[in-house]
């Protein structure tokens, strides 16, 4: 037996460990992978080497923790008194009934629960993070949040079931019920019921906060938030200080000085701001001391500023599941203006263009009469941008590739023309697919599931688990774009040039491949072949290579919202070596 501590070095739950036979490592049982054991050794040594030291150490203290049973211990059987918990005034009405539960276990102990067999949790634990409930406190239906919380607390006692089986669920939904007592204004004196409750939120979130730490993700900033959040409520000075010395850390290694985040993706990006600025919010509210990190906070909410569309759509890529944390304005996940608006006014005394915003009036945040700055080309760790007329372009660009990628989608360019993503990403599609639909994850993350360049039928990088890959390629920016050499020496340097009216791109291969494909992911429109590429009303897409090639427009696949997947037009060029150089031109007509 070889027993491999998570095949998922950092990765898809809290304490699931997985011990493969070397049959199975064979054979890729488990997860489809046709590596060989020794093979495979190596690739989960590539992917430790590049997590590091610090990622790999915590996780590794986190899983002794839990075959300690220390986790555990730090979890024990509790229950929530009877009273009010919101405020004793709260005339309780009649709750709606909720499925909290959907397809798991809500007697088992928060950390035996399987989170994969029975479904895709994330439905499950977004309904658990109770926006509803600071909602309904804003709108002054006081009873009714009441009891939509008693409900809660009845179907959930804490730490049993899937709503206590994640740190960082657990942290969010902790952080929307001090939402709540703020905005009845009772966070300052909890009643002896809420008090209860959200010590069992801080209890959870403590509990793994090494595998939080581990992640280098959203995880690492949310938790933290949440732990110094709770302190202030509950009037606990040390719990607060902790968490926001941990924050101050996380912002300092995962926010890059000029705004990227460590996790490649515009909608994680949207709930770090979100994140950021519930924990400022009640600092200032509380008068805690000053967070280290404003500089940062700052140049990430210019940073989704820059990406977003006037109409408040980001680009799909990377991972991806529509939250919307804090969602006082009742946006919605598709749209991230007033998560920029309200982080613009908390970090950058600034506005974005949402001057009556009725998130930021319900938190008392005024309008301030600058706006956040445009600019029509930028660079950041791992992305770079550009704008032109309506065009709006963007090129993930992974330089530097300092933390782990969640798709593989190096190279990927996103064009959106106003508010229509013309070339766009192929999205997420499910974290756990439902049955039958286990191709989503590689037609979808995998490079095929992006607008770049695919070697020999294989992804930018092999896949070790759900949420890890290894043999990351080395990444480089250039003056007019960026390149990326892979592991085994094939090298894609891509270049672009964005006008009023048009997109050129340049794609230039080397190094030792015998096939290459180009795809462009369209937008849903009645596209047409034109023999050198599609078009379709005012759109002209033409392709060039150095080399006899394929053009075709066929059939993908894209992921438009978290759990959806429908077809979705691909132009596509395939090509031998020794290809060498492909152009892209998009054209819109005057």
């Amino acid at each position: 037996m070889i027993n491999i501590d998570s095949i998922q070095l950092i990765g898809d739950c809290e304490y699931r460990q997985t011990s493969f036979t070397e049959a199975e490592l064979t054979r890729g049982a488990t997860l489809a992978l046709p590596f060989r054991p020794s093979g495979r050794l190596a690739l989960l040594a590539d992917a430790a080497w590049r997590l590091g030291p610090r990622a790999c150490g915590r996780m590794a203290w986190h899983r002794l923790r839990l075959r300690a049973g220390l986790a555990r211990a730090a979890l024990p059987d509790a229950s929530v008194p009877d009273g009010p918990l919101l405020a004793p005034g709260a005339a309780p009405g009649a709750p709606a009934a909720e499925d909290w539960h959907g397809p798991f276990d809500p007697g088992v102990h928060a950390l035996d629960l399987d989170l994969f067999g029975p479904g895709d949790i994330r439905p499950v634990w977004e309904r658990n993070r109770l926006l509803a409930v600071p909602l309904l406190a804003m709108d002054g239906r006081a009873g009714e949040a009441e009891a939509l919380l008693a409900a809660w607390r009845d179907a959930n006692p804490p730490f049993r079931g899937p709503a206590w089986a994640c740190g960082q669920e657990a942290a969010l939904r902790g952080m929307h019920l001090a939402l709540a007592l703020a905005l009845a204004g009772a966070d300052r004196a909890p009643t002896a019921a809420m008090r209860a409750l959200l010590g069992a939120h801080a209890r959870r979130i403590l509990a793994t906060r090494a595998y939080a730490a581990a992640q280098d993700n959203n995880h690492a900033i949310s938790e933290p938030a949440a732990q110094f959040v709770l302190g202030l409520v509950l009037g606990d000075a040390v719990m607060a200080q902790d968490g926001a010395s941990d924050l101050a850390r996380a912002v300092a290694r995962l926010v890059a000085p000029d705004g990227a985040f460590a996790q490649a993706s515009p909608g994680y990006h949207r709930l770090l701001l979100d994140t950021l600025a519930v924990a400022e919010w009640f600092r200032r509210r509380h008068g805690a001391a000053p967070f280290a990190f404003t500089d940062r906070a700052r140049a990430a909410t210019i940073w989704l500023h820059r990406i977003a569309s006037a109409g408040g759509a980001l680009p799909r890529c990377g991972p991806t599941d529509d939250s919307a944390f804090a969602d006082l304005s009742r946006a919605g996940p598709h749209d991230a203006r007033a998560s920029i608006e309200r982080a613009a006014r908390l970090f950058c005394d600034a506005g974005a263009g949402r001057p009556e915003d009725p998130g930021c009036a319900a938190l008392g945040l005024p309008c301030p009469a600058s706006h956040l700055p445009g600019t029509d080309a930028w660079r950041s760790e791992g992305w770079m941008g550009a704008r032109a007329g309506d065009f709006a372009m963007l090129l993930r660009t992974g330089a530097p590739l300092r933390f782990r990628p969640g798709h593989a989608d190096l190279l990927h360019l996103d064009l959106r023309r106003g508010e229509e993503a013309l070339l766009r990403d192929g999205g997420t599609g499910a974290y756990n697919p439902p049955p039958g639909c286990g191709w989503w994850t590689e037609a979808l993350a995998g490079s095929a599931g992006h607008n770049t360049v695919e070697f020999d039928g294989e992804a930018q990088m092999p896949r070790l688990s759900r949420f890890l890959m290894g043999r990351w390629p080395r990444c480089e920016a250039l003056p007019d774009g960026a390149a990326l050499t892979d592991a085994r020496g094939r090298r894609h340097e891509r270049r672009f040039r964005l006008g009023a009216r048009r997109l050129e791109v340049e794609d230039h291969l080397s190094g030792p491949f015998r096939r290459v494909v180009l795809r462009w992911r369209l937008a849903p429109r009645d596209w047409r072949t034109t023999g050198l590429g599609a078009a379709c009303d005012d759109v002209a897409l033409t392709l060039a290579a150095d080399a006899p090639a394929r053009i075709r427009l066929t059939q993908g696949w894209e992921s438009p919202a978290y759990g959806e997947v429908h077809p979705a037009p691909v132009l596509e060029l395939a090509a031998e070596a020794p290809v060498s150089r492909i152009t892209t031109r998009l054209e819109v007509a005057p």
